[in-house]
């Protein structure tokens, strides 16, 4: 079989198995949220905006937005006694405060069904206006008044948005559009638009182009010589279209400030800032102490401009001593500024070819960690660290580092090793050898301390009265942490209850927490916080205690149906109405097992009336061949051909076998529990949780003692 006939059967399957979880589908699904028109609304202003979805939003009752100074409403459509439309677009009225921060916040609705999928809103100094008609040549632009907010859609193949507006001579103004950024958290945009905008005269001549400024959205700056009317143009780069493809160009004559230097700053110090951007001020520099209680990591803030503020700039706020790259030359380990670690280390790729190192003195053993901190704050640099000895000969390397399931351009040395007493060199460089005003950096540099990092498979769990639910929480250990971790959880909504499992020690990746809605519960929703413990203690060493906050995942449609994941800022419990599965009941929630014994669990559901559909039992959260959640014990495992998973028609009695290898380690109370999962779509499921089911793996007999 060719590549092609390969390729084409792969496709086939892929669209056979798609077939088959439509037809395998839940009766009713939480709402997947596609896009917001107009997608931005004005500081101090209160307005309405279209929110469309795959699934119904019938009975949508609260709006919940990340960040302060932003609050939604539903606007409830006009439904007939007895109705139940399919509510796939209804209204949203957003009231935004004059004191909130401009940006991008995630938003989603509550429903009876459950929590939506995430939406995305721009905050906007200046007035929105939204595309109007068909203005795809100069003839048919759109007239605009600026400063504006311009929002609109890239709707169709080939279509291209045209805008007029007037300028004086010699004004300058900043274009930035957000579209392609607006689309990373959308779960079911399998494509993503790819937006280039043009500047052109009365005459259709191109005065200037951007397509990939920041990532790959375009951002213009321009300083017009003539008065007159010009005009703006914005389409996909492909030429590409799509209904959702949503995006807001923000046209304003005000200093647009796109980074700022030093790019850190330490808790409790003041510091001078100087502003890296577009028409500043011949004063371009701010002083701004930092409060002691200032939460520390990266941030957005409006600093002061004369008698304004700034638009939010991203800074880092450092609880380590802060050291600013001196002016001297720093291009070679022979002239590396010396630094005493731990440490933050913030400088500037000033030129094309310009290399920055800094000299620290370490003893044989000590371990240490350089995580670069630029490309994911704006910067323009993509950043390429070394770690040197003393004659510049290469210890360690890296170009982008991982973060949970995300790769980003910054750079990460993790755990790095002195091989020896003496002076070692730290260098950092763009990847490519440019340079410039806003190639910025902040190097945290750290001792290498056991620790770990908590991410949740999801960002919403979805709960209907006397039902349950699991949250997945997955660990990355650093630096020879190998402890347990005991999970925990906070803002749960009034009605649920909550077993907070444990991630085991040594190998142990997962854990679970399970919630339990009580049958009383009413309908609500509450963000929720989670967390992991754990006390890491060598030889007669102080113990040490570790904690971490989980970052929650946002799950994405990927072409060919891959399950891709996107960090968000909040998980969504809710509490919906009665759905497809009313309980899942077991036959035993304690199970002990010998090291090479299997044992069975009855697992009964109770349908809702009506519903027929196919139900998949599990104990993990799988999806093609990848497990996203697996808290079983090492060495246990479902026996699938000792078991009944699948659930047809009205069956509603299944049952699991778990088994033990023989080479089991004993483990106490593990906690797990059952799922029946309801197919939404190819990547999704609608999951109802069992109780906590404990599984305990007794200690193998020593030979002598065996009868």
């Amino acid at each position: 079989m060719n590549i092609f006939t390969r390729r084409a059967a792969k496709l086939l399957l892929f669209a056979s198995l798609g077939v088959a979880a439509e037809q395998a589908t839940a009766q009713t699904s939480y709402p997947m949220l596609m896009s917001l028109k107009p997608v931005a609304a004005q500081v101090g202003q209160s307005s309405e905006h279209t929110l469309k979805s795959r699934y119904t939003m019938l009975g949508a009752y609260d709006v919940v937005v990340t960040g302060e100074g932003v609050a939604g409403e539903i606007i409830q459509p006009e439904v007939k006694e007895g109705e139940k439309p399919n509510l796939q677009e209804i209204k949203i009225r957003f009231n935004v405060a004059s004191d909130a921060l401009p940006g991008v916040r995630d938003f989603r609705i509550g429903t009876p069904n459950g929590v939506s999928t995430l939406g995305q809103l721009v905050i906007a100094e200046d007035p929105v206006i939204q595309e109007e008609g068909d203005n795809d040549t100069r003839d048919k632009a759109n007239a605009v008044t600026q400063p504006a907010t311009v929002c609109g859609a890239i709707e169709k193949a080939e279509d291209v948005d045209d805008f007029k507006f007037s300028v004086e001579a010699g004004q300058a103004l900043s274009f930035h559009v957000r579209s392609q950024r607006l689309q990373d958290r959308i779960h079911d945009l399998q494509q993503h638009v790819d937006p280039i905008l043009s500047l052109r005269d009365a005459n259709g001549t191109t005065l200037a182009a951007s397509d990939n400024y920041f990532f790959a959205d375009p951002f213009l700056h321009y300083q017009f010589k003539v008065a007159g009317e010009y005009f703006l143009e914005i389409r996909d780069v492909r030429y590409q279209g799509n209904q959702y493809w949503e995006y807001a160009i923000e046209i304003h004559g005000r200093p647009f400030i796109t980074n700022v230097y030093p790019m850190a700053v330490g808790r409790g110090q003041q510091t001078k800032f100087e502003f890296v951007g577009h028409q500043l001020p011949e004063n371009h520099e701010a002083f701004v102490r930092i409060p002691l209680d200032k939460p520390t990591g990266s941030q957005w803030w409006e600093l002061p401009m004369g008698d304004s503020v700034t638009n939010p700039a991203p800074v880092v706020v450092s609880d380590l001593p802060v050291f600013t790259e001196f002016a001297s030359e720093n291009n070679t380990p022979e002239t590396a500024q010396h630094v005493s670690l731990p440490v933050g280390i913030t400088g500037r790729i000033e030129s094309e070819s310009d290399i920055d190192c800094y000299s620290f003195a370490a003893m044989k053993g000590e371990r240490f960690s350089f995580e670069v901190v630029a490309r994911r704050q704006q910067s323009s640099l993509d950043s390429h660290l070394r770690i040197l000895d003393a004659t510049g000969k290469q210890l360690a390397l890296n170009d982008d580092l991982r973060f949970g399931k995300r790769n980003f351009a910054d750079s990460l040395v993790e755990n790095w090793e002195a091989p020896a007493d003496g002076t070692f060199v730290t260098e950092i460089r763009d990847l490519h050898l440019r340079g410039g005003a806003n190639f910025v950096y902040f190097v945290r540099a750290t001792r290498s301390l056991p620790s770990f990092e908590l991410f949740i498979d999801t960002d919403k769990t979805q709960l209907t009265p006397g039902t349950g639910g699991t949250i997945f929480v997955r660990a990355e250990r650093k630096n020879g942490f190998t402890g347990e971790i005991q999970l925990g959880i906070d803002g749960l909504p009034s009605g649920v209850e909550a077993a907070c499992g444990r991630i085991l020690a040594d190998k142990g990746q997962d854990g679970c927490i399970v919630l339990n809605a009580l049958p009383d519960a009413t309908m609500m929703l509450a963000n929720v916080q989670v967390t992991g413990k754990a006390i890491h203690a060598v030889n007669n060493e102080q113990p040490l205690h570790i904690t971490a906050v989980a970052t929650p995942y946002q799950e994405t449609y990927q072409p060919g149906g891959g399950r891709g994941h996107w960090p968000a800022e909040m998980h969504t419990v809710s509490i919906g109405k009665s759905s497809d599965i009313v309980a899942v009941t077991l036959s035993d929630y304690d199970v002990r097992l010998k090291p090479g014994e299997s044992k069975r669990i009855d697992v009964k559901l109770e349908r809702a009336e009506g519903f027929d559909k196919n139900v998949t039992l599990d104990v993990t959260y799988n999806h093609l061949n990848s497990v996203y959640g697996d808290s079983l014990p090492r060495g246990v495992t479902l026996e699938k051909p000792k078991s009944k998973t699948l659930l047809t028609g009205k069956t509603a009695e299944g049952q699991i076998t778990l088994t033990a290898a023989k080479d089991a380690p004993p483990v106490e109370r593990q906690q797990i529990c059952v799922m029946a999962n309801v197919s939404l779509n190819f990547v999704m499921k609608a999951t109802y949780a069992s109780g906590p089911l404990f599984v305990s793996v007794q200690a193998t007999e020593p030979e002598g003692e065996k009868k």
